[in-house]
């Protein structure tokens, strides 16, 4: 009896021993390393820490470790930090990303990817659709009325059409144009039809040639242009008989009889100025600012990338619309791409098709050749 006592007491003694050891706290040891914290307790950016606003990176660490955002906002926001190289040469060296904008069709986002978004999502896939809705237009046209006009015979009494000036302000402007054009389909739109048949390496350096030939024949462009204007805007002012042409859509929507028009008809008026001379003035002007050409302008991204947006969406416009220029001066009208080729027209072909320039030249109030011609000219002009 006396061992079974003394065996509870053990049992017991040990119970006890047991149960204060697990109630007696653990000594203190100091914590080191990253701290945590209630989230509830952090204001955004840790702005309740004193100087926070001013604090670099590495002390900022101390209240939130791994926090950069504060620095890439300001980077963002176009923040301008230290660059040692000079300003004049450098103005956006202090700049990483560019600031918040938003330009059409683009979200609000850095000025690079607004662009971007802008070029990709709109200018390249619109671009491309609008001269293919142009060039299908022209065929359905062709095949389905064939070329525009009669077959004149040879009367021996021509009408000078253009001076040997015009032909040559005409000509070069058109090859500056096509060079343009077709360098800047290829800039533009080369990597989706064209790399995957020649390579990436061959049409890295067809694109680099391009580029240099667009860079060159553009001030051809610009100069050519300012002598079409020059030479043509006085036939392409609109009056009276435009309007009778634009209600009767040039008679090409009914009968065999065209309106009748003087030297330029509504039409060619209206390419003249929309799509020739007011954007041709702005592709100009964009593309002397995308060359660095004008002082004070080119420097900075967001001017390149706004004069990239106006020059590529203006150029795609004149493309669409000098594809039918193209298409009615060669194949679309029987006469037309021989008037530009010799400068004169025959009598017919100017009483069909501009019958009131070819009465005021009737009239003699135009002469019916207006540049000096040789002996061996090209024929001789209306009798009236």
């Amino acid at each position: 009896m006396q061992r079974a006592r003394l065996a509870l007491f053990l049992i017991a003694s040990g119970w006890f021993a047991f149960a204060g050891a697990q109630t007696v706290p653990a000594p203190a040891v100091p914590l080191t390393g990253v701290q945590s914290q209630s989230i509830m307790d952090v204001k955004p950016d840790a702005s309740n820490a004193p100087g926070y606003a001013q604090q670099t990176n590495g002390e900022r660490g101390k209240v939130q470790p791994g926090n950069n955002a504060p620095m890439w906002r300001q980077v963002g926001g176009g923040v301008t930090g230290y660059s040692s190289l000079p300003v004049t040469q450098a103005p956006e060296a202090g700049n990483l990303i560019q600031p918040t904008v938003q330009y059409p069709g683009s979200r609000v986002t850095s000025s690079g990817e607004a662009w971007r978004q802008v070029r990709n999502n709109w200018i390249i896939p619109y671009g491309a659709a609008l001269i293919a809705i142009s060039a299908l237009a022209l065929a359905i046209l062709y095949f389905t009325k064939g070329a525009l006009g009669k077959d004149h015979p040879d009367t021996g009494r021509k009408i000078e059409r253009f001076t040997p000036l015009e032909r040559a302000a005409h000509w070069t402007n058109a090859f500056a144009f096509l060079a343009l054009a077709v360098s800047g389909l290829v800039m533009a739109f080369g990597k989706f039809f064209l790399q995957p048949v020649v390579g990436g390496t061959l049409f890295g350096w067809l694109t680099y040639l391009l580029k240099n030939l667009h860079n060159f024949v553009g001030p051809l462009f610009a100069v050519s242009l300012a002598v079409i204007v020059v030479l043509f805007i006085k036939d392409n002012i609109a009056n009276k008989a435009d309007f009778v042409w634009l209600s009767k859509a040039g008679g090409m929507l009914g009968g065999d009889h065209e309106v009748p028009s003087h030297r330029f008809n509504a039409g060619e008026k209206g390419l003249f100025w929309w799509g020739i001379t007011i954007p041709g003035i702005f592709v100009v002007a964009t593309g002397l600012i995308l060359d660095k050409l004008i002082p004070g302008l080119g420097i900075l991204r967001g001017d390149m990338q706004v004069a990239h947006m106006v020059h590529a969406t203006l150029a795609l416009w004149m493309i669409a619309l000098l594809i039918g220029h193209i298409y009615m001066g060669t194949i679309g009208t029987r006469g037309a791409y021989s008037a530009m080729k010799t400068g004169y027209v025959p009598e017919g072909w100017a009483q069909e098709h501009h019958e009131l320039w070819y009465d005021d030249i009737k009239a003699g109030k135009i002469p019916a050749e207006r540049s000096v011609q040789s002996a061996s000219g090209a024929g001789a002009s209306v009798q009236v």
